[in-house]
């Protein structure tokens, strides 16, 4: 009966056999966040009346059943031609086969599926009724006007989806790659990690990549929804679907097409149709309930009145009211409006470089009412700089060992290190081992290396001067066969939309904002302080965060969101009700377990995330009141012989349209 609900996806050719219903909170059962589905309904059918909605052959039968359906009201009406009564019955025949029979194959698919009672099989009854008592033009009215509210949705989904489907239009078809001293065009599924590309002024970046040229600027929108180019310098990362517009560039690839920003991006817009909100499910319950009931009323508005009017009962009044409650009864409203409202709130929130897994965070968001947050990558730019060096040996020699051991990792202070000094690494690094939340373990020319915190050379009883970590900057420390031989001072700086993000948390209904950090309390409480969050912890192993996490989260009235970035973050975004990750330097693994993606890595669009949220949820009730408000009134009318088919026609039809367009407005609001 519901397989209206599944004409985004339909129209998205991705079709699901999933279990929505375990979607309806988060089932974290692996650190990969894996939702596991298997379809509640069973049934899909293809429900799109000819599929594509900007093709002109789509409108066809309906433009030709009007046309045969106003000509004939003439000839009944204002002309008044006596042959038309002959035809007549065959005329309007003729007009309703081209929007009846696609819904008459829907009504022999969903019999054979075992599925009696649908608003196929609704409209259907309701159409032919009217048919055997002669009601030819009601009859042809009502399958019109049906196909008629199938085309709008179908209009309508593929507005909502028009800011989805422009990531598509961003993927560059070939990549100009460097081979054998000269570029060739190929397409970018073929070219392999560390090969040169080039990009000319005015194209697309075709995979995620190096900066090899000094700089040029790019056009984000795409990926961030931001308008204002970005300034990449060389050694930054350059993402797929980025526009270069300034310079000639080239660009070492460092991931394969698949694994690219842009195709994980279309891959989880896609898959978040799958996942649905509680209202949706509940609407798919209900309408699998209320259709057969609203048969078994109609079918008692026709044989009961029989048992009270006795001789006074007229068989085909009775059966044209029962026949206008079916065709009232018919829940499109609601099965059409509401998964359309969802739909549209993540395209509006994929304008906004904001993506949600499914429309079950949309509505969860809209209940939140605590924030946890990481500090580095998502609170401060997690962009760092050395600003000093101490050492106890050669500074050289020093630098050189520890660039030795940093560039075995991916975080940000690695990053940081390697990039102090222009100089080639001179020292190669074996058996380098990451601990958790304190640093790296390696071998460097056979001695044994320790770089990281104060916890590491606690953790293998390393003396330092521990003074020096009362700093307000990052200490990366360094020790050589168990002697500490001198530290380096890194800096990070605060985003600038943060302190105006964390405002805007507590002005949309967010009663607490924590902060919890692996770095040193006395740098969080800093950072704290300027932001304005008043609960902050720091010097955070990855289990201490989720041991944190866990007793914020024992208060069962708080709905909690986890932000973060980083490969120890992934624990706390699974275990979060909400977890949110910022997406542009966002480690792989962050990303795949977290609900919400955050593609600018501006902390000040979760606000806009909750706002799109309470939009769309507002939306939905909006269109279920009207819906049910519209319907009840016209169905007690229609019971009573006050209301015809065409009033019935509005209650039905003519709600879809009205949800319809009050759903499709999410797209048009500010947020």
């Amino acid at each position: 009966m519901l397989e209206q609900m599944n004409v985004s996806e339909k129209i998205m050719s991705h079709t699901h056999n999933q279990d929505d219903s375990c979607c309806s909170s988060k089932a974290h059962s692996t650190p990969n966040h894996q939702h596991s589905h298997t379809h509640e309904d069973g049934d899909e059918h293809d429900h799109d009346h000819g599929g594509d909605p900007s093709s002109f052959k789509t409108y066809m039968p309906a433009i030709f059943t009007l046309g045969m359906l106003l000509i004939g009201i003439l000839f009944d009406h204002v002309f008044k031609i006596e042959v038309f009564k002959i035809i007549r019955p065959y005329w309007y025949i003729v007009a309703y086969l081209p929007v009846g029979i696609p819904v008459l194959k829907e009504v022999w698919e969903t019999f054979k599926s075992g599925d009696f009672f649908t608003e196929f099989s609704l409209m259907s009854i309701a159409t032919i009724g009217a048919f055997a008592i002669g009601e030819y033009p009601e009859g042809v009215t009502v399958m019109l006007f049906y196909t008629i509210g199938e085309l709008f949705q179908l209009a309508a989904v593929n507005r909502a989806k028009k800011n989805i489907s422009a990531l598509l239009d961003v993927r560059a078809d070939v990549a100009s790659v460097l081979r054998n001293g000269k570029y060739e065009n190929i397409s970018p599924e073929q070219v392999g990690i560390g090969e040169t590309i080039q990009i000319k002024a005015g194209e697309k970046i075709p995979l995620d990549g190096e900066m090899l040229s000094a700089k040029s600027s790019f056009n984000t929108a795409a990926l961030t929804g931001e308008s204002n180019p970005r300034t990449i310098n060389r050694g930054e990362s350059v993402l797929a679907g980025m526009l270069n517009v300034d310079l000639v560039i080239e660009m070492k690839v460092t991931k394969i097409f698949a694994d690219s920003a842009l195709s994980r991006i279309l891959e989880m817009v896609q898959n978040a149709t799958t996942r649905k909100a509680k209202t949706e499910l509940f609407i798919r319950k209900f309408a699998k309930v209320y259709t057969p009931i609203v048969f078994f009323l109609a079918l008692a508005l026709v044989t009961i009145p029989i048992l009270i009017l006795g001789s006074e009962y007229q068989f085909q009044t009775w059966l044209y009211r029962a026949l206008v409650f079916l065709v009232i009864s018919c829940p499109c409203a609601l099965v059409i409006s509401i998964p359309l409202g969802y739909f549209g709130g993540i395209g509006a929130a994929s304008a906004h470089g904001i993506l949600f897994k499914g429309s079950n965070f949309l509505d969860l968001i809209t209940k939140l009412n605590t924030v946890v947050m990481d500090k580095t990558g998502t609170l401060t730019k997690g962009v760092f700089k050395v600003q000093k060096v101490n050492s106890n040996i050669d500074e050289s020699e020093f630098v050189s060992l520890l660039i030795a051991l940093e560039t075995k990792s991916t975080h940000p202070i690695a990053k940081a290190i390697v990039k102090y000094t222009l100089k080639e690494v001179v020292h190669a690094a074996e058996n380098v081992e990451e601990i958790s939340g304190m640093g790296l373990k390696g071998t460097v020319d056979g001695r044994q290396l320790l770089a990281g915190n104060a916890r590491l050379l606690a953790k293998f009883n390393v003396d330092f001067d521990e003074s020096i970590n009362e700093t307000d900057d990052t200490v990366v420390f360094l020790a050589v066969d168990g002697k500490y031989v001198g530290y380096v001072l890194i800096s990070d700086e605060i985003k600038e939309d943060a302190v105006d993000a964390i405002k805007q948390l507590y002005a949309n209904g967010i009663k607490q904002v924590v902060m919890l950090s692996g770095d040193k309390t006395n740098i969080v409480k800093s950072v704290a302080k300027t932001l304005g969050i008043p609960s902050f912890f720091g010097d955070l192993l990855p289990e201490d965060k989720v041991a944190r996490l866990e007793e914020i989260k024992s208060d069962k009235s708080k709905v909690v969101a986890f932000v973060g970035d980083g490969i120890n973050d992934t624990p706390v975004l699974a275990i979060s009700d909400i977890g949110i990750a910022m997406g542009a330097m966002g480690s792989d693994a962050a990303i795949e377990t977290a609900d919400v993606v955050i593609q600018t890595d501006q902390p000040s669009k979760i606000v806009t995330a909750i706002r799109i949220g309470k939009a769309t949820k507002k939306v939905v009730i909006q269109n279920i009141v009207l819906a049910f408000a519209v319907k009840a009134l016209v169905l007690i009318l229609g019971a009573g012989g006050l209301a015809t088919m065409w009033e019935a026609v509005f209650a039905d039809v003519g709600v879809a349209l009205l949800a319809i367009l009050n759903a499709v407005r999410i797209q048009k609001m500010k947020f």
